[in-house]
């Protein structure tokens, strides 16, 4: 079976198009799987219980079912995808509670990321109630501008953001509602 010229140039021409297609596709896909880098935890824990010290002096402890560590990232953090319970201690031993569902610590900063039914009470009774909140560990601030609530032995209170010492001693409110025993 004879092909006329043309037609064979085009056949001839359309099968180098073909496998010079797939040869670089091949390629393509191997560059791919060279750039990428998969992002996975450093390490992975369950049921942590983690005590901080200061000179000797336990200064909290954290309680998590699940603790991911990334510090082999650019920004190195620390994921507790099933929440987390912590006991603070000041200087006094005086506690501070903190729950939350979801958690995210950042190492270069210093802040705490607490999401999903955060809850923090004092051990004279104040309890903080809010959505999401922030925590600066180098200044020992929790900070939101979230809705919250906020009950303590003079009422409760509601509002959007708010910001106060970790031993509520300090605490700094906007948009408040509520009933209120003021200080005279």
């Amino acid at each position: 079976m004879n092909l006329p010229k043309n037609h064979t140039i085009i056949t001839v021409v359309t099968v180098f198009a073909v496998t010079l297609f797939f040869g670089c596709e091949s390629n393509f896909k191997e560059i791919q799987k060279i750039n990428f880098s998969e992002f996975i935890p450093a390490s992975d824990a369950d049921t942590v219980n983690i005590k901080y010290t200061d000179s000797g002096r336990i200064t909290g402890v954290l309680k998590s079912r699940k603790m991911l560590d990334y510090s082999n990232v650019e920004f190195p953090f620390t994921e507790f995808p099933k929440g987390i319970d912590v006991t603070l201690y000041d200087k006094k031993q005086k506690r501070t509670f903190i729950k939350s569902n979801y958690a995210v610590s950042y190492k270069q900063t210093g802040i705490i990321d607490l999401q999903g039914k955060v809850k923090i009470t004092s051990e004279t009774g104040q309890m903080l109630e809010t959505e999401q909140l922030y925590f600066d560990q180098r200044n020992e601030w929790f900070y939101t501008e979230r809705k919250f609530k906020l009950t303590d032995a003079k009422g409760v209170s509601n509002g959007q953001g708010i910001d106060f010492s970790k031993d509520f001693k300090i605490i700094n409110s906007q948009r408040i509602t509520g009933e209120i025993e003021a200080d005279e």
